[in-house]
């Protein structure tokens, strides 16, 4: 209400000024996703920025969803949503597909590029936590190649730092009740942008779907 009495008390260019400063703090607030169907095929929405890889909106079967290629091989990321700060979680779906001995790793993480990550790593069958590119903790997963995968990563502020908490479940299964994997830090959370992650170790593309962060 205040803002709206606001709004009309000040002539027209300050009053668009004002919806141009406060918009954002709303959207900061507000649960953040993205589902690729409104999005162009061969383009990336513009809430995304790619940090290295050649991430694309691809369609398949009238369902529209981000890929991967499968080379070259490497580690390659994308940040998504809004910048967050303190409490935050993020979830998306993943998918890949193993060739022979070869296994694909994906993941998830919070609190920008050095933030904390959660990857699933099909060769090594673990889950693991890491805080930028430095291993933490892992339990062990077993993946299945060819299903979409459910990716969930909570970052909490606690007395004495930070909590970090993931799970991965396969789609079609109901999400685990608790937490898999947990990591206590004695920093403060970390703020920053979410980001999706991906190393097409079999050669075969690696797709994300139904992207979500908030506080």
């Amino acid at each position: 209400m205040a803002l709206h009495v606001l709004r009309h008390s000040l002539p027209r260019c300050a009053s668009a000024i004002l919806l141009v400063l406060v918009a954002p703090l709303f959207a900061a607030d507000a649960p953040f996703t993205e589902n690729f169907e409104k999005a162009t095929v061969g383009k990336l929405p513009e809430n995304t920025m790619v940090l290295s890889g050649d991430f694309v909106v691809a369609e398949e079967g009238g369902a529209k969803f981000l890929e991967l290629p499968g080379s070259p091989l490497d580690t390659f990321g994308l940040l998504f949503g809004p910048t967050q700060a303190g409490d935050v979680t993020a979830s998306g779906r993943f998918f890949g597909t193993k060739q022979g001995r070869k296994f694909p790793a994906f993941g998830l993480s919070v609190g920008g590029v050095s933030g904390y990550r959660m990857e699933m790593s099909g060769g090594k069958k673990t889950l693991e936590l890491l805080k930028g590119d430095e291993s933490r903790t892992s339990v062990p997963f077993e993946w299945q190649s060819g299903v979409w995968t459910h990716l969930k990563l909570q970052l909490k502020k606690t007395a004495t730092g930070c909590m970090v908490q993931g799970k991965a479940w396969a789609d079609g299964s109901p999400e685990p009740e608790k937490w898999q994997i947990t990591l206590e830090e004695k920093t403060p959370p970390p703020a920053g942008r979410a980001a999706i992650w991906g190393a097409p170790y079999a050669g075969t593309p690696i797709r994300y779907d139904d992207l979500q962060v908030g506080p």
